[in-house]
Protein backbone atom coordinates (compact mmCIF):
# COMPACT_ATOMS: atom_id res chain seq x y z
CA UNK A 1 0.00 0.00 0.00
CA UNK A 2 1.11 3.56 -0.38
CA UNK A 3 0.55 6.65 1.79
CA UNK A 4 -3.10 8.33 1.24
CA UNK A 5 -1.35 11.72 0.59
CA UNK A 6 2.17 11.62 -0.79
CA UNK A 7 1.94 7.92 -2.86
CA UNK A 8 4.99 6.88 -1.34
CA UNK A 9 5.86 3.36 -0.53
CA UNK A 10 6.80 3.89 3.22
CA UNK A 11 5.83 2.29 6.04
CA UNK A 12 2.15 3.52 6.79
CA UNK A 13 0.80 4.02 10.15
CA UNK A 14 -3.53 5.17 11.18
CA UNK A 15 -3.52 8.94 11.35
CA UNK A 16 -7.07 9.84 12.79
CA UNK A 17 -8.91 12.28 11.29
CA UNK A 18 -10.99 14.09 13.71
CA UNK A 19 -14.44 16.14 13.59
CA UNK A 20 -16.22 13.03 11.53
CA UNK A 21 -17.24 9.78 11.82
CA UNK A 22 -15.81 7.77 15.04
CA UNK A 23 -12.70 6.00 14.23
CA UNK A 24 -11.83 7.42 10.52
CA UNK A 25 -8.48 7.29 9.85
CA UNK A 26 -6.38 6.86 6.93
CA UNK A 27 -3.13 5.57 5.96
CA UNK A 28 -0.11 8.14 5.93
CA UNK A 29 3.94 7.85 6.04
CA UNK A 30 5.99 8.54 8.78
CA UNK A 31 6.94 12.09 6.35
CA UNK A 32 3.22 13.19 6.00
CA UNK A 33 2.59 12.43 9.72
CA UNK A 34 5.80 14.86 11.15
CA UNK A 35 4.75 17.31 8.71
CA UNK A 36 1.09 17.72 9.93
CA UNK A 37 2.26 17.95 13.64
CA UNK A 38 4.95 20.79 12.94
CA UNK A 39 5.84 23.13 10.23
CA UNK A 40 4.31 21.89 6.41
CA UNK A 41 7.18 22.19 3.57
CA UNK A 42 4.95 23.47 0.87
CA UNK A 43 7.22 21.70 -1.39
CA UNK A 44 6.10 17.99 -0.16
CA UNK A 45 2.40 18.79 -0.17
CA UNK A 46 2.35 19.37 -3.63
CA UNK A 47 1.14 15.76 -3.74
CA UNK A 48 -2.18 17.16 -2.78
CA UNK A 49 -3.36 17.73 -6.22
CA UNK A 50 -3.92 14.11 -6.78
CA UNK A 51 -4.83 13.49 -2.87
CA UNK A 52 -7.69 15.86 -2.89
CA UNK A 53 -9.60 13.29 -5.18
CA UNK A 54 -9.12 10.14 -3.50
CA UNK A 55 -11.97 7.72 -2.63
CA UNK A 56 -11.33 7.91 0.81
CA UNK A 57 -13.29 10.37 2.79
CA UNK A 58 -10.39 10.51 5.15
CA UNK A 59 -7.79 11.96 2.95
CA UNK A 60 -10.43 13.87 1.03
CA UNK A 61 -10.99 15.80 4.69
CA UNK A 62 -7.36 15.91 5.75
CA UNK A 63 -6.28 17.41 1.91
CA UNK A 64 -8.27 20.22 2.51
CA UNK A 65 -7.47 20.70 5.72
CA UNK A 66 -3.82 20.68 4.53
CA UNK A 67 -4.71 22.95 1.77
CA UNK A 68 -6.12 25.58 4.03
CA UNK A 69 -3.42 25.60 6.13
CA UNK A 70 -0.84 26.29 3.33
CA UNK A 71 -3.63 28.76 1.91
CA UNK A 72 -0.28 31.42 2.02
CA UNK A 73 1.01 29.34 -1.26
CA UNK A 74 -0.34 30.14 -4.38
CA UNK A 75 -0.93 26.77 -6.09
CA UNK A 76 -2.69 25.43 -3.10
CA UNK A 77 -5.22 28.13 -2.95
CA UNK A 78 -5.62 27.43 -6.62
CA UNK A 79 -6.33 23.55 -5.41
CA UNK A 80 -8.72 24.55 -2.52
CA UNK A 81 -10.78 26.59 -5.06
CA UNK A 82 -10.85 23.54 -7.68
CA UNK A 83 -12.14 21.15 -4.70
CA UNK A 84 -15.78 20.31 -4.64
CA UNK A 85 -16.74 17.80 -1.56
CA UNK A 86 -20.55 17.05 -0.91
CA UNK A 87 -22.11 18.83 1.61
CA UNK A 88 -21.00 15.83 4.23
CA UNK A 89 -17.90 15.79 3.69
CA UNK A 90 -17.54 19.41 3.79
CA UNK A 91 -18.92 19.58 7.23
CA UNK A 92 -16.38 16.93 8.40
CA UNK A 93 -13.62 19.35 6.43
CA UNK A 94 -14.95 22.50 9.08
CA UNK A 95 -15.42 20.69 12.20
CA UNK A 96 -11.97 21.27 12.94
CA UNK A 97 -11.71 20.44 16.33
CA UNK A 98 -10.68 23.73 18.89
CA UNK A 99 -7.15 24.05 19.71
CA UNK A 100 -6.38 21.82 22.25
CA UNK A 101 -4.77 22.99 26.08
CA UNK A 102 -3.80 19.50 26.71
CA UNK A 103 0.24 19.19 26.07
CA UNK A 104 2.74 16.81 26.80
CA UNK A 105 5.86 16.84 29.15
CA UNK A 106 7.65 18.62 26.48
CA UNK A 107 4.90 20.96 25.57
CA UNK A 108 3.87 19.27 22.36
CA UNK A 109 0.01 19.38 21.44
CA UNK A 110 -1.61 16.51 22.21
CA UNK A 111 -5.15 15.48 20.18
CA UNK A 112 -7.47 12.77 20.20
CA UNK A 113 -5.95 9.58 18.11
CA UNK A 114 -2.59 10.59 18.93
CA UNK A 115 0.32 8.03 20.48
CA UNK A 116 1.98 8.53 23.43
CA UNK A 117 5.09 6.97 25.30
CA UNK A 118 5.13 6.84 29.40
CA UNK A 119 8.11 9.37 30.76
CA UNK A 120 7.69 7.64 34.03
CA UNK A 121 6.37 4.29 35.89
CA UNK A 122 2.87 4.93 37.12
CA UNK A 123 1.04 2.83 39.61
CA UNK A 124 -2.55 2.29 38.25
CA UNK A 125 -5.55 2.71 41.43
CA UNK A 126 -7.49 -0.44 41.31
CA UNK A 127 -5.94 -2.54 38.65
CA UNK A 128 -2.62 -3.56 40.42
CA UNK A 129 -0.42 -3.39 38.22
CA UNK A 130 2.24 -0.10 37.42
CA UNK A 131 2.60 1.10 33.84
CA UNK A 132 6.16 1.13 33.07
CA UNK A 133 8.29 3.74 31.29
CA UNK A 134 8.30 3.57 27.81
CA UNK A 135 5.22 2.44 27.20
CA UNK A 136 3.26 3.48 24.35
CA UNK A 137 -0.21 4.17 24.87
CA UNK A 138 -1.92 4.33 21.22
CA UNK A 139 -5.30 6.26 20.04
CA UNK A 140 -5.69 8.38 23.20
CA UNK A 141 -8.89 10.13 24.09
CA UNK A 142 -8.79 13.91 25.58
CA UNK A 143 -10.81 14.63 28.48
CA UNK A 144 -12.53 17.39 27.73
CA UNK A 145 -13.21 19.47 30.94
CA UNK A 146 -9.56 18.88 32.68
CA UNK A 147 -6.46 19.95 30.02
CA UNK A 148 -4.10 18.05 32.23
CA UNK A 149 -5.57 14.42 31.63
CA UNK A 150 -5.87 11.67 28.81
CA UNK A 151 -7.48 8.53 28.40
CA UNK A 152 -5.86 5.29 26.89
CA UNK A 153 -5.94 2.09 27.18
CA UNK A 154 -2.81 -0.05 28.83
CA UNK A 155 -2.64 -3.56 29.27
CA UNK A 156 -5.93 -3.58 28.32
CA UNK A 157 -7.27 -1.41 31.00
CA UNK A 158 -8.74 2.05 30.11
CA UNK A 159 -7.09 4.50 32.40
CA UNK A 160 -6.99 8.48 33.37
CA UNK A 161 -3.40 9.73 32.45
CA UNK A 162 -1.65 12.81 34.00
CA UNK A 163 -0.21 14.62 30.72
CA UNK A 164 2.79 15.69 32.53
CA UNK A 165 3.41 11.89 32.39
CA UNK A 166 3.72 10.71 28.81
CA UNK A 167 5.55 12.83 25.60
CA UNK A 168 3.99 12.43 22.14
CA UNK A 169 5.86 10.05 19.95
Amino acid sequence: MTCDLCASDAPLAPFAVTGGPDGAVTQICATCSDQIAKELDPNHWRCLATAMWSETPAAQVLSARLLKRLGDQDWARDLSDQLWLDEETQAWVDAVPAETAHKDSNGAPLHAGDTVVLVKDLPVKGAGFTAKRGTAVRNISLVMDNAEHIEGRVEGQRIVILTKYVKRK
